[in-house]
């Protein structure tokens, strides 16, 4: 799964944005929607980017969340989906300030990242450190890779 995301961007920032959010739209609908969170009303004001790898027995998200806190974000996993919600607030020292430009963003923000139904949920692990967000989601056995040796 690649996904490719402007971290914290706004729609109205982005001059085809619309042309953007209609392709998404027809690439959900032929492949399956990886992000279907991030087409919501009211929650598209943040879309942190992410990269998902994989190996045979896990997956490993990890997620760009700067300047928020672990209890303002959330990890489900339900029905083979990652949700990972949250809300970046504003500080009270940057309210009532001027400013000649400002390009952060803060609001809530939902995704959802679909990984299949084979997993064991009983040992995923989330971790937020530095402004990044790791989880770890192990498969459950039976969908894991087994190599057969060949005989002769």
């Amino acid at each position: 799964m690649n996904t490719a995301l402007t971290p914290f961007s706004t729609r109205m920032s982005r001059p085809f944005g619309d042309f953007r959010t209609e392709m998404d739209g027809l690439l959900s609908r032929f492949f399956g929607n990886d992000s279907e969170a991030a087409s919501h009303e009211g929650t598209n004001w943040l879309t942190p980017s992410c990269n998902i790898s994989g190996s045979d027995d896990s997956w490993m998200v990890t997620v760009d969340l700067p300047g928020m806190s672990k209890d303002d974000i959330s990890v489900e996993l339900r029905n083979g989906e990652l949700w990972i919600t949250g809300e970046r607030k504003e500080s009270s020292e940057e309210k009532g300030k001027t400013y000649h430009r400002t390009e952060s963003h803060y609001g809530r923000f939902q995704r959802g990242i679909r990984l299949g139904e084979d997993l064991d949920m009983d040992k995923v692990d989330a971790e937020y450190k530095d402004g990044v967000l790791r989880i770890a989601v192990p498969k459950a056995e039976t969908s894991r890779t087994k190599h057969v040796e060949v005989k002769s």
